[in-house]
């Protein structure tokens, strides 16, 4: 199987040896993304707007891969509190329609940069 690597200046660029994306025949699997602003590769600030922030970064990944939020089958969430996982459901219902996709909410000790938020995907393209 050939894997193809997704790369767009739309979303931050990796801070580490890892792709943004990487496809796999019909599956792709976004990297974490966090709440970087990918032209100043700085942390937004506020939690609301970090979320907002992770969901505009997978969504220009995934694009960039030929999709959009609406393939995405599995997604990972990642919070240092676990008291904003309300918000965090809040704001994806303006992100995703029915049927939502499988979803993980982890409460980790930290995130890169100081983030409060992480999310890592799994879209199905054709």
């Amino acid at each position: 199987m050939t894997l193809h690597t997704i790369v767009t200046e739309q979303a931050p660029a990796a801070i580490g040896p890892y792709s943004q994306a990487v496809r796999a025949g019909s599956l792709v699997f976004l990297s974490g993304q966090i709440p970087l602003d990918p032209q100043q590769m700085t942390l937004v600030n506020g939690i609301e707007a970090q979320i907002h922030q992770v969901f505009a970064n997978l969504s220009a990944v995934a694009q960039a891969a030929g999709g959009d939020l609406s393939h995405i089958v599995k997604l990972t969430v990642y919070l240092t509190d676990l008291e904003h996982f309300a918000q965090v459901n809040r704001i994806m219902e303006e992100y995703f329609k029915p049927p939502y996709p499988a979803r993980a909410a982890i409460g980790v000790a930290a995130l890169p940069k100081g983030a409060a938020v992480e999310m890592d995907a799994i879209m199905q393209i054709a």
